[in-house]
């Protein structure tokens, strides 16, 4: 047989085996298939690559100022240690502080405000139960319009008042006097550690003679004003806290003893128990 008499098969295109993406189907039961857009990945690869970048400048920006802060104690020396010291403790008290007068809220007023004036159109029980309230000073208030109400000795009933108004105010004013002796601590905490350091480098200007250094001489009075600035750095946030939390204390004692005495000069009482003696009199008569 010859190879002219053999069967061929005639080779196919890459196009026929493969039709595109895009060629027109010619079976009417076949449904074209939009393609779908491909998305370039660039722009997202460059927002990628820009947040990467940021994430490692602030990673180096806070390594860099963590490495400063340690270089700062290590130069400073035993001062800034215990200024560092003073200043965690400080942040200690005042967190509790902020936190006893969050749950406390002496400065809070506006049920007070209501049982007083409820308390003023001769509503004792409504004035009473508008201190739902189990704040210390809602309770001081209270206990004084049920001794009033009761009819209690004025001179005990004060007294007892008193006691309880200084015990709650003590405790608003605990651990704040710590806080105004290391604002006024710190300043001259940081003064001895710059007088040391000077003393330090002018002991090396000695040491070298006639071969001084200006730069030697330059870096220890600035490595001894460090101190100074730590020591300020302590005390100035210190004493602003320390003022803010003083302030609340008096505030809050001022309350109490506006709202007492609201409740004891309010002829309330004595009024009732007049009318209802006149009242007796004139029946009985």
């Amino acid at each position: 047989m010859k190879a002219s008499d053999s069967l061929s098969f005639e080779q196919s295109s890459p196009s026929e085996l493969h039709p595109a993406p895009n060629a027109q189907a010619t079976d009417p039961g076949m449904v074209d298939i939009p393609q779908q857009p491909v998305i370039h990945s660039a722009a997202v690869d460059s927002i990628n690559a820009n947040d990467l970048s940021q994430q490692l400048i602030d990673s180096d920006s806070l390594s860099a100022s963590t490495d400063q802060l340690f270089r700062i104690i290590e130069i400073g020396g035993p001062v800034v240690w215990i200024l560092m010291a003073l200043s965690v403790f400080s942040l200690s008290i005042i967190f509790i502080k902020l936190w006893q007068f969050a749950v406390i809220k002496p400065e809070s007023c506006r049920d007070i405000s209501a049982s007083l004036n409820k308390w003023r159109s001769h509503d004792p029980a409504g004035a009473m139960q508008a201190l739902h309230s189990q704040r210390p000073v809602s309770g001081i208030i209270r206990y004084a319009m049920q001794g009033i109400t009761q009819q209690q000795d004025n001179q005990l009933l004060q007294e007892e008042l008193s006691r309880q108004a200084s015990h709650l105010v003590n405790q608003l004013r605990a651990l704040l006097r710590p806080l105004e002796v290391i604002a006024s601590l710190s300043p001259l905490l940081g003064l001895m550690g710059t007088v040391l350091g000077m003393i330090a480098a002018f002991q090396q200007m000695e040491a070298a003679g006639s071969n001084v250094n200006p730069a030697v001489l330059s870096g220890g009075i600035w490595q001894a004003l460090l101190t100074t600035a730590v020591g300020l750095a302590v005390a100035i946030p210190v004493a602003t806290a320390h003022s803010v939390l003083e302030r609340k204390a008096e505030r809050c004692a001022m309350l109490i003893n506006d709202s007492v005495t609201q409740v004891f000069t309010c002829p309330l009482v004595q009024s009732e128990a007049k009318t209802v003696s006149l009242q007796e009199h004139s029946r009985a008569a």
